[in-house]
Order: C-alpha cells, then structure tokens, then sequence
C-alpha cells in the first residue's frame, strides 16, 4: 500500500508498477487477464493496508474471498508502461467490503480500466462467512465514511449487455 492516509478524502493509492512482458498478448497490449492480476495486487496492497492481507490467515484465522468483480477496460496500456492502482471503499458491512479500483498511466494520469469487486470476510477454520473483527470493520468503516463524498464512477453497479434501440430486432 502507498497511500499513508487511510482516512483521507482521496482514493488510495495501493500499487504501484510496470507493465510486464508476460502481461502482453498478441495484440501488443495487455491480456485481459493480466489487468485482474494488476488489481489483484492492489487489492492486496489495501487489505495489507488495513489488516486483512497476506499475514492475516495465519495471525487472525480468517481471510477475504471475492464474490463478484466487474471490469472495464477504457485505453490500452503497454510494456513497460508505468501504472497506478488507486482504490476506494464503496461500501463495506460486517461481512463484506465493495471497493473499486482504477489503474492510471501513472506519469500521464490517464484511465486504463476499472475493477469493482466485493470481498467477504471468512473464517479459515470453517471457510464459512463471519464478521470482521471490531478493530477490522472499524478501520473499513472509517476509510468507507472518509471516501463518501467522492463522486460515484460512472461503471459502478453497471450490468453487462448489448444495448439496444427499444424497437431494434435482434
């Protein structure tokens, strides 16, 4: 994680990096599948932020598993392309957070693509869903109220389908 102010009014930045050469496909950008990666390490990047990352099975006994994700991706990014992750607590409950990620050009700023996710909280013994932690849910909490006046993106809650004319034939 690299943003130091869990608390404030901005997204945090949680990863920083280069694109690799084996994200690359054959059409000179970025597999798909790659860009899930690249959030994946930001979403690890913030639940190490907040006390739910790599140490916590093994400190804690619990973990997050993610239960749905939506990915947009707006402008090609390429080798050796210098990104930032910036994340953002849209929700969260005693069970579950709702964050949202964008990967930016991190020299020229510009949006590359987006990830919504929401994680549950789980309890490694029983692999079952259970509450955070107090001290958990209230750091998630805080940071939720502290981005509340963010505007909402544009791809939040958004569903996937071919948008027709209401009159159109398939």
């Amino acid at each position: 994680m690299i943003s130091t102010d869990l608390f404030g009014p901005d997204m945090l930045i949680s990863y920083r990096g280069h694109i690799a050469p084996e994200w690359i496909d054959f059409n000179g950008h970025v597999n798909v599948g790659y860009y899930i990666v690249a959030f994946n390490l930001g979403s690890l990047g913030f639940l190490d932020a907040v006390g739910l990352g790599r140490t916590y099975p093994a400190r804690r006994g619990g973990s997050t598993f993610a239960l749905e994700m939506h990915a947009t991706y707006d402008r090609e990014i390429h080798l050796n392309d210098p990104f930032e992750l910036h994340t953002r607590v849209l929700d969260c409950d005693s069970k579950r957070i709702h964050m949202y990620h964008e990967m930016r050009h991190a020299d020229e700023g510009w949006l590359a693509a987006t990830n919504e996710i929401i994680t549950m909280h789980i309890n490694m013994e029983t692999r079952r869903s259970a509450p955070f932690p107090d001290d958990i849910f209230k750091t998630l909490d805080g940071i939720r109220r502290a981005h509340a006046n963010l505007p909402i993106p544009s791809g939040v809650g958004r569903t996937i389908a071919i948008r027709r004319p209401r009159h159109a034939a398939p």
